[in-house]
């Protein structure tokens, strides 16, 4: 139950409810009663100056924002918080966990801070030394990007396509391109260092940098490029280390600054791939040819470091030594022999072989062959060479006569292919032609293909010599008896015999006869009976209307054959009706020479005769 109240103090309390609900009861009760003095008797301020006393309390805490930075005082310590004072009219906290690099911060320390919230939801202020150092840490790159300072920071972790780079606390992005002047491929390596970094590029929205430690070690070699490059000197002889091998030639480090061999300037020799003769890391001496000082270019040799191999050249080599080199190179019009390293002399396609016929010398010569050649001409000033091959034998076309004399048989193998003819050779420098009209007695081709190809064995005979031309006329169908003498008895005009057409065109068609023998029928005698022409691969009758022993060719025609027959027929109807009318013609005579007197009756007999007589002579006639 609850406690019962006195009878005097609750009449007390129910007078003030009513005084509180009605303030006129309270003036009548106590109208003698002064409110503006408490009851330690001490009289309240005015507003006036009340708004004067704030206004001065105000006054003596600092003004603060969102976000502004400021400096602060650790005033006291809690197991998770710091606590902090700015000035303000109260102290904010801070994390522990914001001071992992300041593990022994102590009461009294100065930090810089940033002002999260000046009044969060509990009416506390909201500090923060992370967001200070990393708004602190984003100024100092920003000037750093403009000034081009160098900053130091602490490589923490790879990422895709670098690494990530902690500068004063801010992390920024090192790109793998970035790391090194050299390529890098293992990224692990440089975590856990600091090294020393330009800003090369900045994000204002998004607070993103990049940073380089390539660009810093480019600066001190262009700084030492300049340096080395002021000292150059054509002629200079200078130690360098081989750093890159490339397909024209090798980069070479002279400590600091590169220059370039170019594959030319290795060796007097040739040489293929500079990567014969040199390799990376190796040291050697190189000559200054050339620089450059506005295009820091500095070309090297090292070839020149030797005298030139023309100038120490054996004197002993004389225009008809022989001498034995190796093929280093191959045109189109010859090949060149390098006789020793950085002589060479050349060996034109005419002096390979005594062969009149065009010699391919990509076909003949293989790069790294040795041959023996005669030296034909010698320019020690000008270092040319010309060699010869052919000219270590004899030539064979100052005999030619006594091997391959006219009319005599041989073999050979067939070279080369023209539309004109083919091309053989006997033996290596000899060789002739057969021309397409003599490869056969009885066939006409429209191209050698069409008889031979190129490799094949043929047999031939000599058929003339050119020995001022170095050419030999040959033929293949003169190996054999001109069958000509023979088919003039076969095939006589008028002869009828079975052919097959194997070609045809406008002008008429080839006809295979026997005996391999081909015939020629123009077009106007390939007519049929019924109108039509023999087509292709159709087999007939022809007869030959023309036989030429001479120029090898025989005409004949398939609608000769019908058209005699036609003409036979006519010839017969027409003898047969002169027989007629030869025997009417007694007849009447005979009438005539009995008759002495015509009666009417014989001259009725006459007249029948007569027109018996004119009847068979219009026949005859038609």
């Amino acid at each position: 139950m609850p406690a019962k109240i006195p009878l005097k103090r609750r009449n007390h309390h129910l007078e003030e409810q009513q005084t509180i609900q009605n303030p006129t009861l309270a003036a009548t009760a106590h109208d003698d009663f002064d409110w503006s003095v408490d009851k330690r008797n001490v009289a309240a301020y005015s507003n006036d100056k009340r708004q004067e006393l704030d206004d001065m309390y105000q006054s003596t805490f600092k003004t603060v924002d969102d976000a502004e930075l400021l400096q602060g005082t650790v005033v006291g310590k809690t197991k998770t918080d710091v606590i902090v004072n700015i000035g303000f009219k109260s102290d904010g906290l801070i994390s522990l966990n914001e001071f992992r690099d300041m593990a022994d911060v102590k009461i009294g320390d100065e930090i810089e801070v940033m002002v999260v919230e000046k009044e969060d939801r509990n009416g506390h202020l909201h500090l923060s030394r992370r967001a200070a150092r990393a708004a602190r840490a984003w100024q100092r790159i920003v000037d750093f990007y403009k000034s081009g300072e160098i900053v130091t920071g602490t490589i923490t972790s790879k990422t895709k396509g670098g690494l990530i780079v902690d500068v004063n606390g801010l992390e920024t992005f090192l790109p793998g391109s970035q790391i090194d002047v050299k390529p890098v491929t293992d990224y692990d390596q440089y975590v856990g260092k600091t090294m020393d970094f330009k800003v090369v590029k900045i994000n204002e929205q998004i607070r993103n940098a990049v940073v380089s430690h390539k660009a810093l070690i480019e600066s001190d070699l262009e700084a030492q490029r300049s340096v080395i490059i002021g000292q150059l000197e054509k002629g200079q002889v200078l130690e360098g280390t081989v750093k890159n091998v490339t397909d024209f030639g090798a980069f070479i480090d002279l400590g600091g600054v590169d220059g370039l061999l170019y594959i030319t300037d290795i060796s007097w020799g040739r040489v293929q791939h500079p990567s014969e003769v040199l390799s990376n890391g190796q040291k050697l001496n190189v000559v200054v040819l050339d620089f450059d000082d506005e295009k820091k270019r500095i070309s090297l040799g090292l070839k020149q470091l030797t005298p030139h191999p023309w100038d120490n050249l054996d004197q002993e080599i004389q225009e008809g030594s022989t001498v034995r080199g190796k093929v280093v190179n191959i045109e189109d019009y010859g090949a060149f022999l390098e006789i020793t390293p950085g002589v060479e002399g050349l060996v034109h396609v005419s002096e390979i072989t005594w062969s009149s016929q065009p010699v391919n010398a990509k076909e003949y010569f293989k790069v790294g062959e040795e041959y023996d050649a005669k030296i034909v001409t010698l320019d020690r000033d000008e270092r040319k060479m010309s060699l010869s091959i052919k000219q270590l034998t004899e030539d064979p076309w100052e005999t030619i006569e006594n091997k391959y004399g006219v009319d005599t048989r041989h073999k050979g193998i067939v070279k080369n292919l023209t539309p004109y003819g083919v091309f053989v050779e006997l033996e290596k420098g000899i060789g002739g032609m057969i021309h397409i009209s003599d490869l056969s007695w009885t066939k006409r081709f429209n191209h050698p293909s069409e008889f031979t190809k190129a490799g094949d064995e043929i047999d031939v005979m000599v058929l003339s010599i050119d020995k001022d031309a170095r050419k030999l006329s040959l033929g293949h169908k003169q190996t054999e008896d001109d069958p000509w003498n023979t088919f003039e008895s076969i095939f006589p005009i008028g002869s009828t015999h079975e052919g097959t057409v194997i070609r045809k065109d406008d002008k008429g068609a080839t006809v295979q006869l026997q005996y391999g023998l081909e015939a020629f029928a123009p077009a106007r005698h390939l007519k049929k009976e019924d109108g039509s022409t023999v087509g292709m691969e159709e087999t007939a009758q022809f007869v030959v209307i023309e036989f030429d022993r001479n120029d090898k060719r025989i005409l004949v025609s398939h609608s000769r054959i019908w058209e005699q027959e036609k003409a036979e027929e006519r010839e017969a109807v027409k003898k047969e009706a002169k027989v007629a009318s030869d025997e009417t013609k007694k007849t009447v005579k005979a009438i005539q020479q009995k008759v002495e007197k015509p009666t009417l009756g014989d001259l009725g007999a006459l007249a029948a005769l007569k027109d018996k007589l004119k009847k068979a002579e219009d026949e005859a006639g038609k």
